[in-house]
């Protein structure tokens, strides 16, 4: 029997670098479908229309590519943070208005790539790799460096007591904005125009207000 009248569909045509943002993008989307347990490089394959082996030149297992996810979510969010921070245009406190609730809304929009950059998949058992690290390790240095900018601005209290005070302030505003995004996530909090009041609410209490 001639094969001759089969059409065969083909694969998409991937630059290198394309692959590996193709394939990030379908993942995020299989996550958001089923879920990070019913990931895999096979399904990830599938669904970007490449070969099963074509996964593996860019992530060496599953670990790796959800580090890979989360360090492309931290580098997207440090860009923000410090393009706002950086805005000679915009107030002291509009630049913390934009942190807080620019966290909220990247959370709101990113939801699978917010669980992996902040949850415990990677960083409860120590899973996180260098490429991760590399980029998570500035961000989180760069909020501090935000929270500390801000206090001397007398924008923010300061305990005046201990050296630590930006840090433990910086871990205080974060737990609360987390919070806020987590409760988003997982869809205790569901109106959206909540969120925003909820956010320009953290937003008032921490500000300092003149004595």
């Amino acid at each position: 029997m001639s094969h001759s009248n089969v059409t065969e569909i083909p694969r998409p045509s991937y630059h290198h670098g394309d692959l590996r943002q193709a394939l990030l993008k379908a993942a995020k989307e299989l996550i958001a479908e089923a879920g990070i347990e019913n990931l895999s490089l096979r399904k990830l394959a599938e669904r970007a229309g490449v070969s099963r082996t074509a996964p593996y030149h860019h992530f060496s297992d599953k670990n790796d590519l959800l580090c890979a996810i989360a360090a492309e979510g931290f580098r997207r969010r440090h860009q923000s943070a410090k393009a706002t921070f950086e805005n000679p245009r915009l107030t002291q406190e509009q630049k913390f208005e934009d942190f807080i609730c620019g966290y909220v809304r990247f959370a709101a929009d990113n939801p699978e790539e917010y669980e992996l950059m902040f949850g415990r998949r990677i960083w409860k058992q120590a899973n996180s790799t260098q490429e991760l690290r590399d980029v998570a390790y500035p961000c989180f240095q760069h909020q501090l460096e935000m929270i500390r900018s801000w206090q001397e601005a007398g924008l923010l209290a300061s305990d005046g007591v201990t050296g630590d005070s930006a840090l433990r302030t910086s871990q205080v505003i974060w737990g609360a904005v987390h919070g806020i995004a987590k409760l988003l996530i997982d869809g205790i909090y569901t109106d959206a125009a909540q969120i925003e009041e909820i956010s320009q609410c953290a937003v008032k209490l921490f500000i300092q207000k003149p004595t």
